[in-house]
């Protein structure tokens, strides 16, 4: 029996090994490197990540404890309501070391007109990393983080900080790359491998849902990075539903230089016919974000009312954009590989009617936990190779180690 032990640990290193050698023959720059958005980060880059997090994710199955920290904070900043990316950043740094500060702007000088370039500064005298979460604003929340990341360029250059802390994009205006990169590590691991993906259709769908002012940047996000590893995508939405026009764009370049393709339609029911994944999810369209970001800057209560209601009626015309039975026996075998975000608005569960039919999301319910579950690892990840110039000497270093997180 203690033989056996020692074989099958053997094996689960040997693999390890063997991930860390592959991790260490990529050529990346994300080495003190803010995490923003995933198309400006190379096709290598990204995998390097997705590695990283993979390899984090089988040593903390081996009860290895991958802490490269012995002090030091990560500080989140969440501008918006979050369970699954707050609870994952705070998992996230736990895993390396580091101990985790909220910061809650209502308790803070914020509010009493104390600048990003001050609050940026005092909050890292020893923080290693900051994640941010800023999507309500359309246009702000990508700026406001290349801000704050401009005030600490300069906090470290002026001897104000000892280091200059790295910043995770925990969810922007733009895109939302924790999500993002973790819904591709699942997919990888579903379908095998990045290679297996090419070829397979995805459709990111808008699906009804009884709230608006649901932020484009999970379906931004998904359009943004699968279409760098040549998936057939279809990007479907009532007329009036658009997205940001450039990252759209984007995607259409990135589609067709991976030797994807992207296509844009008006009906749920045609697109998701033979796909491989569906991802129905809810998002208030382009004009409407214009138009809310407006009167929330102006604190415009009674015109925000006043668009909710606009806008929940629109919804209300398209109840039919939910994902059901029907739709899914559509896609391929009658059996796509559903996501989602989390939570999802399920019809007769969480909601009357909603985004998804409630025995359809039962019956992958437990898979979109999963999903959910590598972005604890991409976090880290990201954490990871933006504090370490050579990650793969470093996670062999842990491995040589081989410190237990939990003694025998």
């Amino acid at each position: 029996m203690l033989n056996r032990d020692i074989n099958l640990q053997k094996k689960i290193e040997m693999k390890l090994k063997d991930k860390i050698e592959a991790l260490s023959r990529f050529k990346t720059d994300l080495y003190k490197k803010d995490f923003l958005l995933t198309w400006e980060k190379t096709e290598e880059e990204l995998k390097a990540v997705l590695d990283v997090a993979q390899i984090l994710k089988d040593m903390r199955s081996e009860n290895i404890s991958p802490k490269v920290f012995d002090s030091g904070l990560a500080i989140s900043q969440f501008r918006d309501n979050s369970t699954r990316t707050r609870f994952s950043f705070a998992s996230a740094a736990n895993l390396l070391g580091l101990e985790i500060q909220d910061l809650d702007e209502s308790k803070s000088q914020i509010a009493h007109g104390e600048t990003v370039r001050e609050t940026a500064n005092m909050i890292s005298f020893l923080a290693d990393f900051i994640g941010i979460r800023d999507d309500m604003f359309l246009g702000e929340g990508n700026k406001y983080m290349r801000e704050v990341g401009k005030a600490l360029d300069e906090g470290f250059a002026k001897g104000v900080l000892p280091r200059r802390p790295g910043i995770v994009n925990l969810q922007s205006d733009i895109d939302h790359p924790t999500q993002s990169m973790a819904d591709l590590l699942h997919l990888k691991n579903e379908f095998g491998s990045l290679e297996n993906l090419k070829g397979k259709k995805i459709v990111m769908s808008w699906a009804y849902s009884p709230s608006y002012g649901k932020p484009m940047s999970v379906p931004q996000g998904i359009i943004g990075l699968m279409s760098r590893f040549g998936m057939d995508i279809e990007l479907a939405y009532p007329e009036g539903y658009e997205l940001i026009p450039e990252v759209v764009e984007q995607a259409k370049k990135q589609a067709v230089a991976s030797g994807g393709s992207f296509k844009i339609s008006h009906s749920m029911k045609e697109a998701v016919r033979d796909a491989d994944i569906v991802y129905p999810k809810s998002w208030a369209p382009y004009h409407i974000m214009q138009k809310r970001t407006k009167l929330l800057q102006t604190n415009d209560q009674a015109g925000l009312d006043a668009l909710e209601k606009t806008c929940l009626a629109e919804n209300a015309n398209h109840k039919d954009w939910e994902y059901d039975e029907e739709k899914m026996n559509l896609t391929k075998n009658g059996d796509a590989l559903y996501m989602h975000c989390l939570p999802a608005d399920i019809s007769g569960i969480s909601c009357k009617e909603g985004e998804v039919d409630g025995e359809v999301f039962e019956k992958y319910r437990i898979k979109t936990y999963l999903e959910a579950g590598y972005k604890p690892y991409i976090i880290a990840a990201m954490m990871f190779t933006q504090q370490f110039e050579n990650p793969a000497e470093m996670l062999q270093n842990i491995l040589k180690k081989n410190r237990k997180r939990i003694s025998d």
